[in-house]
C-alpha cells in the first residue's frame, strides 16, 4: 500500500484542482469540505422537491445549491478551526519541551 502524502505538500501524482483553481489535495480540510457540501446538496435539493410537493423544479434547485454552499462552509470553518486548535497545541509543547532542555 502507498503512503498517502500529508495535506499542503505536493503528491507524486495528479492533483485533483476544483473549477481549475483549487487545488483540493493540497489544502488541509477541502477535500472533505467539498465531499461533505455534495452530500448536502444531494440531499437538499430533492428532499425539498419531496417534501414540499411544488412542481417549482428550480427553487428545489437553489435550495440544493444553497444547501452545497452551506454545509461546505460549514464543514470548512469546523474542520479550520480544530486544525488551527491543533497547531497552537503542537506549538506550545514544542516550545514546553524547549524550555524543559
Amino acid at each position: 500500500m502507498a503512503a498517502t502524502p500529508e495535506p499542503g505538500k505536493p503528491g507524486k501524482g495528479k492533483s485533483f484542482k476544483l473549477l481549475g483553481i483549487l487545488d483540493v489535495d493540497n489544502i488541509p480540510c477541502a477535500r472533505g469540505s467539498v465531499l461533505y457540501g455534495s452530500l448536502g446538496s444531494v440531499v437538499a435539493g430533492p428532499g425539498h422537491f419531496l417534501l414540499t410537493r411544488i412542481r417549482r423544479s428550480r427553487l428545489s434547485c437553489d435550495v440544493g445549491i444553497g444547501g452545497f454552499i452551506l454545509v461546505t462552509l460549514g464543514c470548512r470553518f469546523h474542520c479550520k478551526y480544530n486544525y488551527v486548535k491543533q497547531r497552537i497545541q503542537e506549538r506550545t509543547a514544542r516550545e514546553g519541551i524547549k524550555n524543559i532542555i
